[in-house]
């Protein structure tokens, strides 16, 4: 089944070129089925880039999915022309009376600062406590998923001596889980981040479970029943030259920064980069989906209660 975008949404033509199936308003209002309503909060500087790598992989289930955008209602992006903002956004404060089957809270370029410093925390602060009530399935990544898993049980974010950046192996720690139905042993995640979450404190929350790590780069992809909520620290998402496109950047910048591990043929940057993770994030978004499928009301309304 498709997921439904607006045809002006950028998306729309970039997944259809690729083969995804996409489906407008109008056509889906001509569908007797209730799509899952999952909103995107995008934090990212480059919106129209996070939403297509999000787009991509919600959109390769057989569910019909009619995803929202949302903002930060205060914060102002400075990458992303007003006009597609004005067109395709809601701010928070506008939709906090709606309830969602899913919501992904995106990371953001802001890890350097403590939670409390960010200047939309006491609002994010409230959009993780309304996803309690209006939100079936909550997905954290990045710093988004580390600023819920602090939010919710206190875990700290600790600054690394350098930047953990290229593709990293990681294990399937429990292979039980639904949401890591075909999931091999071993694989691969794109990793880009200053601030690690320790094992051991996450750990002390006995109702967190791990379900993938790596010795290199720590705790993965984390499990929180209580709150119906799943975070992970690492990018699935990224397109296959999201990392070439930040170290790019950073050279041209003059800032010091390191070849991303694992990631260019034999670490050569003159060389076009594998993607060796893609198959495995359409599995996990793809389990996200259908665990949201399979748990939440038909009454979209009942969501909370």
């Amino acid at each position: 089944m498709p997921i439904k975008l607006p045809e002006t949404l950028p998306a729309f033509d970039v997944l259809r070129r690729e083969g995804v199936m996409v489906m407008s308003p109008e056509r889906a209002a001509r569908q007797d089925i209730r799509p899952l309503k999952i909103a995107l909060l995008n934090l990212m500087p480059k919106k129209i880039q996070t939403e297509n790598q999000f787009a991509r992989l919600i959109g390769a289930t057989p569910l019909q999915i009619d995803l929202h955008l949302i903002r930060m209602t205060e914060h102002q992006t400075r990458n992303t022309a007003a006009e597609h903002m004005a067109a395709f956004y809601r701010p928070f404060q506008e939709v906090k009376e709606e309830k969602f089957d899913g919501l992904i809270i995106t990371g953001a370029p802001i890890e350097h600062l403590p939670f409390e410093e960010v200047t939309y925390w006491d609002e994010l602060r409230e959009v993780m406590d309304w996803t309690q009530s209006n939100v079936q399935s909550t997905f954290g990544v990045c710093w988004g998923g580390m600023a819920m898993i602090n939010h919710f049980h206190g875990v700290h974010k600790h600054i690394l001596d350098h930047k953990a950046f290229g593709c990293f192996r990681h294990r399937n720690v429990d292979p039980t889980s639904p949401y890591l139905r075909g999931f091999s042993d071993d694989f691969v995640i794109p990793v880009s981040r200053w601030t690690e979450m320790k094992q051991d404190e996450i750990d002390r929350a006995p109702a967190l479970q791990t379900l993938l790590g790596s010795d290199e780069v720590g705790p993965c992809l984390v499990a929180d029943p209580d709150h119906r909520a799943l975070y992970i620290f690492n990018h699935f998402e990224y397109d296959s030259d999201t990392l070439k496109q930040e170290y790019d950047r950073d050279v041209a910048n003059g800032v010091a920064i390191n070849v991303p591990r694992n990631y260019y043929p034999d670490d050569n940057p003159a060389m076009p980069p594998l993607n060796r993770w893609r198959s495995h994030a359409h599995l996990l978004y793809g389990n996200w989906i259908n665990e949201i499928y399979q748990s939440t009301p038909y009454d979209i309304a009942e969501i909370g209660r």
